[in-house]
């Protein structure tokens, strides 16, 4: 099956008979009205896809595309919980949809049965969400006590997303555990997800891993010496260190050490950013975090013949993807902000823009994926102004209307959307092609 249809069966899919399907279950639909649960959605799909800051009256005139009367009071009676929770499980639908690309051409990713990378973001709501989202609270003029979290991890092979998964943003990234990827597949993340219990069992399943590494975090040599990472370091890293150890002195989870000592300035730089950070808690950093911030170290349970420490720290980089992806959804779909203060309108909005989000990156995969310099927000861009058109097409009912769309949105991205190369400070995508075949 092609990429292409596989989005047009995900589309078809969500935005008409599981919405539906979903309207009535939710009680958001409990009779025959103009406005069902697939129109309701396709609605405020189309219209944010088209634009992010659409106002009401621009989405009931996208609504009229789609071949539904409805006026801008009339929409907005229609936000309700019962919509939330429509809108949510049209989500976790969406969600539950997997749609991969051909591996981007990058030899270096090519040794794993994928590269996932995984990291979270949060989305602040009213404190009246509260009861259904709850936040962190605190004392700052930007806290709420309302907040939700996606959680979201990518495949940088294939596109593929798992996510995002909401929970509320007062929890822990550990959690809420995603299902462990494949056999030979590498997993990066960041401190906030540092478990030993869980590289252990990432180590019994096949799966490999790279992390950063907690400062408080007991380490054993070889011989079964203990040591303290900062210790450690002082004795045996000057430049570079590369060495066997066990991460924590009860879980012993054997892996490599990875660390290279940084430049003065980045090290003043780094030192610099916490005592800002600290200062604005009421606090001073210690003396011990102060000191690390001369090295950047990695820990990970992938061989050296496989994995070199200069190919690891550059696989590290690449962690920062799905960074962008957060901030492509942020800034350009503006699933963080919205013109209401009506707490079910917003919470309509945020789920809706997700589905645009997951929809879009669809798109996205059929159209530009395969360059490793593909430019995200110059293709957001490109979907964005043909968003009305892939509309028509799809009230249509015509799969080769909608097909046509699509191709014509495929051709478009392929030319174009593009990062341009950098000489002084690389892209992500020049270091990972520079890497080659081997190790």
């Amino acid at each position: 099956m092609s990429i292409l249809t596989q989005v047009i069966d995900g589309m078809q899919d969500i935005l008409t008979e599981s919405s539906d399907i979903i309207g009535r279950e939710t009680k958001f639909i409990q009779r025959q009205r103009k406005l069902s649960g697939s129109s309701f959605v396709q609605t405020l799909v189309f219209g944010w896809l088209s634009n992010p800051e659409a106002t009401l009256e621009e989405l009931c005139q996208t609504a009229s595309i789609l071949g539904i009367q409805i006026s801008p009071p009339g929409l907005t009676k229609r936000f309700t919980s019962q919509a939330s929770d429509c809108l949510e499980k049209v989500l976790e639908a969406a969600v539950s949809t997997v749609i991969a690309a051909e591996p981007v051409a990058i030899p270096i990713l090519e040794r794993f049965n994928g590269v996932h990378i995984q990291d979270s973001s949060i989305v602040t709501l009213p404190n009246e969400l509260a009861v259904i989202w709850a936040g962190c609270g605190g004392s700052s003029s930007k806290s709420s006590n309302s907040s939700v979290k996606m959680q979201l991890r990518l495949d940088l092979n294939t596109g593929e997303l798992a996510g995002p998964y909401l929970r509320p943003g007062r929890e822990h990234d550990q959690s809420y555990h995603l299902d462990k990827p494949f056999k030979g597949a590498l997993l990066i993340r960041d401190l906030g997800y540092f478990a030993l219990k869980e590289f252990k069992e990432l180590n019994e399943q096949g799966v490999y891993w790279l992390s950063r590494v907690k400062s408080s975090c007991d380490l054993l040599d070889e011989s079964g010496r203990r040591w303290g990472l900062l210790e450690l370091l002082k004795n045996h890293c000057h430049d570079e260190l590369d060495m066997q150890i066990m991460l924590g002195v009860k879980e012993k989870v054997p892996c490599r050490l990875l660390a290279v000592r940084v430049p003065d300035e980045v090290a003043k730089l780094r030192r610099c950013k916490l005592i800002s950070e600290a200062k604005r808690e009421g606090k001073k950093p210690s003396k011990k975090s102060l000191e690390l911030a001369g090295w950047t170290t990695l820990a990970c349970n992938v061989s050296c013949e496989k994995l070199s420490l200069k190919e690891a720290f550059v696989l590290m980089r690449a962690r920062w993807q799905i960074e962008l992806i957060f901030k492509l959804w942020k800034s350009c779909g503006f699933i963080d902000e919205w013109r209401t203060e009506n707490p079910w309108r917003i919470l309509c909005e945020v789920y809706a823009k997700l589905i645009v989000m997951l929809i879009q990156h669809w798109i996205l995969l059929a159209g530009c994926w395969q360059y490793p310099d593909r430019s995200l927000f110059k293709a957001v861009k490109t979907i964005r102004r043909h968003a009305i058109n892939l509309a028509c097409a799809f009230a249509s009912g015509s799969m080769e209307r909608l097909l046509e769309a699509l191709e014509i949105i495929q051709g478009c991205l392929s030319v174009g959307c593009r990062i341009n190369k950098r000489r002084k400070i690389p892209h992500t995508y020049q270091l990972l092609l520079a890497l080659g075949d081997n190790p």
